[in-house]
C-alpha cells in the first residue's frame, strides 16, 4: 500500500487548507486510514481516524470541530478539511492507513496500529 499527500502550506491563523492522500496498491486490505501530525521535537500524534468500511470516526480534541476527516472509496481518496487554522496546528502532517482488525476502536487511535505511511505535507500557521 502505498499513501501520497498533497495540499500542505503556509497560511494566517483562522483560514482553511484541505488536505488529500491518495491511497494505492492493495487498497482492499486497508480497514483503517487516519491523519497524524508531528511538529518538531513532538512525538507523532493522531489528528483523526476513520476505518474505510463504515462511518465510524475519531478526532483529537484539539481539532475537534475545526478539522473533517472523510474519504471516497472509488477514488481511493482520504481528505482532511482544516478550518480555523491556530499557530498550534502547525505541523508536518502524515496520512496512514492499516491493514489490521482491532478489537478496540481506541487502537485506531495510536499511530502505531499503522502500517503505511505517506511522505508527509508541511502545514505552516502564522498567528
Amino acid at each position: 500500500v502505498q499513501l501520497v499527500e498533497s495540499g500542505g502550506g503556509s497560511v494566517q491563523a483562522g483560514r482553511s487548507l484541505a488536505l488529500s492522500c491518495v491511497v494505492s496498491g492493495r487498497t482492499f486490505s486497508v480497514t483503517a486510514v487516519g491523519w497524524f501530525r508531528q511538529a518538531p521535537g513532538k512525538e507523532r500524534e493522531v489528528v483523526a481516524t476513520m476505518r474505510w468500511g463504515d462511518d465510524w470516526t475519531y478526532y483529537a480534541d484539539s481539532v475537534k470541530g475545526r478539522f473533517t476527516i472523510s474519504r471516497d472509496v472509488a477514488k481511493n481518496t482520504m481528505y482532511l478539511q482544516l478550518n480555523n487554522l491556530e499557530p498550534e496546528d502547525t505541523a508536518m502532517y502524515y496520512c496512514g492507513a492499516t491493514p489490521h482488525y482491532y478489537s478496540t476502536d481506541i487502537a485506531y487511535t495510536n499511530p502505531a496500529s499503522f502500517e503505511y505511511w505517506g511522505q508527509g505535507t508541511q502545514v505552516v500557521v502564522s498567528a
